[in-house]
């Protein structure tokens, strides 16, 4: 009776552990999209604390729509309490962009944000997609 109650208890922790492991893993996120810029195939997922500083991790591919138009494209992160980090595309071209956003206390904050830009200049506004805002689970 007792090796049956062990086998249990050992079950539950591994199926506990599976269901947290599967919760933090790749989230897919619906496209970015605005005028000259396209963000596609976009996943993030947060880092366990003791992995890639437990930061904001975001992957996909950037795209240039407008390649003619001499503007750069580009996508913005901010995780709770930092300021947003840019992350530049190429122009005429798409580029796949894999990416930790993490500082030495970013492992124990929970919120995260990302938009996508176009770059239009100094004298015109670059225009962005909406801000879409995501939680660490658990937190």
């Amino acid at each position: 009776m007792r090796k049956l109650a062990t086998v249990a208890v050992v079950a539950g922790l591994f199926l506990s552990g599976a269901g947290a492991a599967a919760a933090d893993g790749w989230q897919k996120i619906e496209n970015f999209w605005t005028p000259g810029v396209h963000f596609t195939g976009v996943e993030y997922k947060w880092e366990p604390k003791g992995q890639n500083h437990g930061g904001y991790h975001f992957r996909g591919d950037l795209k240039d729509l407008e390649p003619n138009d001499g503007h750069n494209v580009y996508v913005e992160v901010k995780v709770e309490g930092y300021d947003w980090n840019r992350f530049k595309g190429v122009q005429k071209r798409t580029v796949h962009l894999d990416k930790v956003v993490w500082d030495g206390a970013a492992q124990y904050t929970s919120r995260a944000q990302i938009q996508v830009c176009r770059d239009r200049g100094t004298l015109r506004p670059d225009n962005c997609t909406a801000v879409r805002k995501y939680k660490r689970p658990n937190h």
